[in-house]
């Protein structure tokens, strides 16, 4: 590794979009900011179109749509890339690697995929890939749980890792309209992308949480085989019987030891609303630790938009700036350590508790057959009561203790053949 004690770190930028922006804005103003900014120097920043309108003002001849000459640029020390997407911020991050440049990154959906691969790239020739960025914002959690938290036995992480379906979450919960209303809403005001399927299908959570259970329990996390469910059937009238039963309604990330198998899942749960978690709104994500000897810990703060992932990128970019200047020596805990595979338990085995709204006819003896059926399959009921109706159709709501998924859907099954049941509109996990 070269000696950088004397000389200016010169960065190249990859993407300039909303987050590269805000990056580049930082390293180009850099007083009153941490003393090493001044130190750096944005020396190219590769984007798609060199017509795109900017309202951001960079120096003569730093643009260039060349991204593979600025990741081979031998003037360049360390590679930031914002471009987001799978391709080509993967290869372009392995060349910029094999080029022996230091990498930083906010790309979640390479990490979650390709961590791996980037880190034992990284290893091998003794450069830093760091990614604070790539989870919750502005919220540091990567640093934490690689160096602060690294004496803990971490067991659980459970959090709501991002803030587009947050924000429809909350205002579906205060009335302000359906999920297509909310959507809508989150879009107008810049929380939600043009196509929001990503967050909505909870796809980006589910990046989240395998990158971050990879780092807590330092085992490798296959993420095609996270389990994942997003927000787009929830409807209003759930929201308002979750509330009057006690709970909130989040999506929520969870990563758990289970014996020798980990328990990785996103989905829409009801949290209690005493829960430090329920009262999380808007576009805020918050993230709670479990471990020993700590006990439990949350951390919370603005979730996406340029300033807190561009706070946490320029922060990753200071502290490699930092450690090249300290010395040349390698720094395992700045990157990341290989880690083994863990098996993902099977979602059939899985035990959590289930929120069920059934609509039957209104007749004597529905709410017995219900509760019948779920018996016979091993599933506790909590509480089975009619809370209301709808389309002169009887509305049931059924909340169960703990129970093995596979059970509760063979229970399930059996109830939709029911003469009496005509729909089971919704199916949401509690979280306890």
């Amino acid at each position: 590794m070269a000696d950088h004690n004397n000389q200016t770190i010169r960065v190249g930028l990859l993407g300039l979009g909303t987050v590269g922006a805000g990056v580049a804005q930082i390293l180009l103003d850099p007083k009153g900011r941490h003393p090493l900014l001044s130190e750096l120097t944005l020396h190219r920043v590769g984007v798609r179109s060199l017509d795109k309108p900017r309202t951001l003002s960079l120096p003569p001849g730093v643009l260039t749509t060349d991204l593979a000459a600025l990741v081979h640029d031998p003037a360049i020390d360390l590679v930031v890339e914002v471009l987001g997407g799978l391709e080509p911020a993967r290869s372009l991050m392995l060349q910029a690697i094999g080029q022996g440049k230091h990498v930083v990154t906010a790309n979640k959906a390479v990490m979650a995929r390709h961590g791996a691969e980037l880190f034992q790239a990284a290893q091998a020739q003794g450069v830093y890939v760091l990614m604070e960025g790539a989870v919750g914002g502005g919220i540091p959690i990567i640093h934490p749980l690689k160096q602060a938290l690294g004496a803990n036995r971490l067991t659980r992480i459970l959090g709501i890792v991002n803030g587009t379906t947050n924000f429809i979450l909350t205002q579906m919960t205060q009335g302000r309209g359906d999920f297509a209303t909310a959507l809508a809403t989150a879009q107008s005001l810049g929380y939600a992308e043009s196509d929001p399927s990503a967050d909505v299908e909870g796809e980006d959570a589910a990046d989240k949480i395998a990158i971050l259970a990879t780092l807590a329990f330092g085992v490798q996390v296959n993420r095609q085989q996270v389990y994942c469910e997003g927000i787009g059937g929830i409807q209003a009238v759930d929201l308002r019987y979750a509330e009057r039963l006690g709970f909130q309604v989040k999506l929520l990330a969870l990563a758990q030891r289970q014996g020798e198998a980990l328990d990785i899942r996103v989905h829409p749960t009801l949290i209690s609303q005493d829960h430090p978690l329920a009262s999380v709104q808007g576009v805020q994500n918050a993230i709670v630790l479990g471990g020993e000897p700590l006990g439990e810990v949350m951390l919370q703060g603005p979730g996406a938009g340029a300033g807190p992932t561009a706070s946490a990128v320029v922060g990753d970019v200071v502290n490699v700036a930092a450690t090249l200047r300290a010395d040349s020596g390698y720094h395992p805990l700045l990157g990341s350590g290989l880690t083994t595979p863990m098996p993902q338990l099977p979602t059939d085995a899985v035990q959590t508790r289930f929120y069920t709204r059934i609509l039957t006819q209104d007749q004597p003896g529905v709410i017995g057959q219900l509760g019948t059926c779920f018996g016979d399959q091993g599933v506790s009921l909590a509480s089975i009561v009619q809370i209301g109706s709808h389309e002169q159709l009887a509305e049931i709501v059924v909340v169960t203790h703990r129970v093995r998924e596979g059970n509760f859907w063979l229970a399930l099954a059996e109830i939709r053949q029911f003469p009496a049941v005509a729909a089971i509109p919704t199916v949401l996990r509690v979280w306890s």
